[in-house]
């Protein structure tokens, strides 16, 4: 009896104490990267070059697929039920690739993972890209940081750093993708003019 009686006194406390671990916290959101189409140029030096874009690096911290702001240089945190539809890296690649694509500088253009010869190749830091809420002030940011490397001599052949600003509509997720989608939007054009 005395066991019994432990038993269903565990067994309640056990529900009690987690029953917040076992609420639903809501659906996830995913949301991807869409850079607006970048128009194809008229001639460059490049045009019967290949390129292989490398998978970004992070500067500061590990990203993934987490939705991150921060209200301080040291506070950060992630959208819980938020989230990109891949990890962000693979994300700037692909859009980089698309709109390097798109722009025909290049006779082709390759991830990182193809085992084709390429001419260049480009390298890509990520400096930041989080969503930044400072008192009344809610914005995107995204720094980044290409350099082109000649693979026949393993020589930079340039480098520069892009960094884009944009406010946000709303203060949640949602209005830091959309942000987030014109600060793409904005470095795909401008990495075309940089490049040709």
């Amino acid at each position: 009896m005395n066991f019994e009686v432990k038993y269903v006194a565990w067994l309640l406390a056990f529900f009690l104490l987690s029953g917040c671990s076992f609420k639903d916290s809501g659906p996830i959101t995913e949301y991807t990267l869409l850079a607006k189409p970048v128009s194809p140029v008229s001639s460059s030096r490049y045009r019967n070059k290949a390129i292989k874009v490398s998978y970004p690096d992070a500067l500061k911290e590990k990203l993934s697929r987490d939705i991150n702001y921060s209200y301080s240089l040291s506070d950060r945190g992630a959208y819980q039920n938020s989230e990109w539809s891949n990890a962000v890296p693979r994300l700037i690649q692909g859009s980089v690739i698309e709109a390097l694509d798109q722009s025909r500088i290049f006779k082709g253009v390759l991830p990182f993972s193809s085992t084709a010869y390429e001419d260049y190749r480009l390298e890509s830091t990520i400096y930041d890209f989080s969503h930044h809420i400072r008192g009344e002030e809610s914005y995107a940011i995204l720094s980044i940081r290409f350099t082109l490397i000649d693979t026949s001599t393993g020589r930079m052949t340039k480098t520069r750093k892009f960094f884009y600003k944009e406010y946000t509509k709303t203060v949640d997720a949602r209005g830091f993708v959309d942000a987030a989608n014109i600060a793409m939007s904005k470095l795909a054009r401008d990495l075309v003019n940089w490049l040709r």
